[in-house]
């Protein structure tokens, strides 16, 4: 797609739709899906790096210390992206992407280690493997959440075409090989990653099983804690991978269309904004409970649907 037109690079998914579509219906069709996944990917990242230092916080001091609310967390998170956002480019940002992945590894490989460790100590505990929900409503929305996890694990294609742009490309040596072969060892590792903790931990668990599964094991802390804090390591590389498009798509508006000067100033503004909209135009417990709702695996959601359509 990148270099599909002789003697033109698309280095932007919108170029690439204006092309198929038009200059404007293209900009109308590519852009709120692009910014709907990227932005809704941040915010996800987001919460779950809060969610995995209070989990540090927990295990770490579990007696002597006061309990404190998954808020502060999420918004101690984000406060190291105020930082973070003000690095200019992709390129940039290629030795936090660097450590993402290896951290993604590294907890993948802690969580289904530690499942079958606490699998061999169980003696003969008994855990359920079939259908969690108890109603055909609950089960499709389980399957279609089970999708969406799916899709979240490959979500790296939102930003494919902004990645390609950063490689050097030449009708000699176009980019498309290198990227080829960047994509399949990418989604190899990313295969190596999830495939183990997705068979290890329902083996282990069953149905009973966290969507993350680094919340439902606490033993060994001190590996538990490891992992946890390799997940924010990764989700902060990762909010910066797709915040970078938004920075882009953002700038560029205010350049071209509101005649904004290029500066630091406007990149400045721009980027904490959007950072400290994460962090404080929305409560961040509401933002977490607002996640849960809408959820297709929420068990409330699901039981006042069963019985919406029971009696309809």
């Amino acid at each position: 797609m990148h270099e599909m037109v002789p003697g033109k690079r698309f280095d932007r998914y919108h170029e690439l739709g204006q092309h198929a579509f038009g200059d404007k219906l293209g900009l109308w069709i590519v852009v709120p899906q692009q910014l709907i996944c990227e932005v809704g990917v941040d915010i996800v990242y987001m919460v779950t790096g809060g969610k995995s230092l209070h989990k540090i916080h927990d295990l770490v001091c579990h007696k002597n210390c006061k309990n404190i609310k998954t808020t502060y967390f999420i918004m101690i998170f984000g406060s190291v992206h105020f930082v973070l956002s003000h690095l200019p480019n992709f390129n940039s940002i290629s030795g936090i992407s660097l450590a993402a992945a290896i951290m993604s590894f590294s907890y993948s490989t802690i969580a289904w280690g530690a499942s079958v460790d606490k699998r061999i100590h169980e003696h003969g505990h008994r855990h359920e493997y079939g259908y969690k929900a108890t109603t055909l409503a609950g089960t499709v929305f389980n399957f279609l959440n089970a999708l969406g996890d799916v899709a979240f694990a490959y979500a790296g294609h939102n930003v494919v075409l902004e990645i390609q742009a950063t490689i050097p490309s030449t009708p000699e040596k176009p980019s498309k090989g290198p990227m080829w072969r960047g994509v399949l060892a990418a989604y190899i590792v990313v295969a190596l990653c999830y495939f183990p903790v997705a068979l290890i931990g329902f083996w282990v668990f069953g149905n009973t099983v966290h969507d993350n599964i680094l919340v439902t094991l606490n033993k060994p802390t001190w590996l538990i804690v490891t992992a946890n804090m390799f997940v924010v390591i990764h989700v902060i590389g990762s909010y910066q991978l797709y915040a970078m498009p938004v920075f882009d798509m953002i700038e560029t508006v205010m350049v071209k269309k509101l005649r904004f000067k290029p500066s630091w100033v406007m990149r400045f503004a721009v980027r904490n904004v959007y950072v400290g909209e994460h962090n404080t135009t929305l409560n961040a417990k509401e933002l977490e409970r607002q996640l849960d709702m809408v959820s297709f695996g929420n068990a409330n959601f699901k039981v006042n649907l069963s019985k919406f359509l029971r009696r309809n």
